[in-house]
């Protein structure tokens, strides 16, 4: 079994501030693909506090080390400084990633979402690598993702956006993820409901869990009334992608159909 570990970074974290959504999803990630989670931190954007995070997962000889946050062009974004610290490696211009940050604000520079696309220190910052990382591509934000391997183990430093960092992961990060898990990959989608009883939806959900026993569903809510919103998860795992997404895409017709019949109003699904 893969074992994976998972360090939080950031100070708003910690404050309470902001609430950590990332473990909880990398955590569903990691389960579906067969793998287990055994260690979850929460650090300061500290360089020393990150490095110790990250030398004690590799002493404890984790296969996968994500780490969450810290990747952008400020001053406390200290991730990838961590890392080479942790490794005892050089931060370095790394050629892919210059090209990917350049390209990304070109972009936004061409759609008016940044004044200028010029290579400011700050920009490139985010090019900065340790010795020997590689770069993921981003599909949303203007930071790469970055993997490295050391010692038996993975790090793979996400983006602190929930948007990024799941597209990430659904997207690039697959071809690692299939090479160490070698299952497939892991897709989800989360339904809102009007209802504020959740056992009108317990008829509808059977259903649906009957005749689809290899997807999970869930639904949540915190309390009882009228205005309640129901949040139902749907998830599966697949040996492709594409073959996870029509499983998702199967069960979310059945649920909604089986919600309509009920008399159950959807008002929002993303994926």
């Amino acid at each position: 079994m893969v074992n994976v570990e998972i360090v939080i970074i950031g100070n708003e974290v910690l404050l309470g501030l902001v609430q950590d959504t990332h473990s909880n999803y990398l955590c569903r990630v990691v389960r579906g693909m067969g793998g287990r989670v055994r260690h979850i931190a929460v650090v300061r954007d500290e360089i020393a506090a990150i490095a110790d995070e990250i030398r004690a997962a590799l002493a404890r000889r984790t296969d996968l080390l994500f780490t969450c946050g810290g990747l952008g062009p400020t001053d406390d974004d200290l991730t990838l400084a961590a890392i080479a610290q942790a490794l005892t490696r050089q931060l370095e211009t790394n050629a892919a990633a210059r090209a990917f940050v350049e390209r990304r604000y070109t972009e936004l520079a061409a759609q008016g979402y940044v004044s200028s696309a010029a290579m400011t220190e700050a920009r490139l910052k985010m090019a900065r690598l340790p010795e020997g990382a590689r770069i993921i591509d981003n599909p949303i934000g203007a930071a790469p993702a970055v993997a490295i391997d050391t010692d038996g183990a993975r790090i793979v430093a996400l983006p602190g956006v929930p948007g990024e960092l799941k597209a990430i992961v659904e997207g690039a990060l697959q071809g690692l993820l299939n090479e160490l898990f070698g299952r497939g990959s892991y897709r989800e989608r989360e339904v809102m409901v009007e209802c504020g009883d959740e056992s009108r939806l317990a008829p509808a959900l059977r259903q649906v869990v009957a005749a689809h026993p290899e997807v999970y569903v869930k639904s949540r809510a915190s309390h009882f009334g009228r205005d309640v919103m129901f949040r139902i998860t749907i998830s599966a795992s697949a040996t492709s992608a594409e073959a996870a997404d029509r499983m998702i895409a199967s069960a979310s017709d059945d649920l909604s159909r089986a919600f309509a019949q009920a008399g159950i109003n959807i008002t929002a699904s993303n994926s």
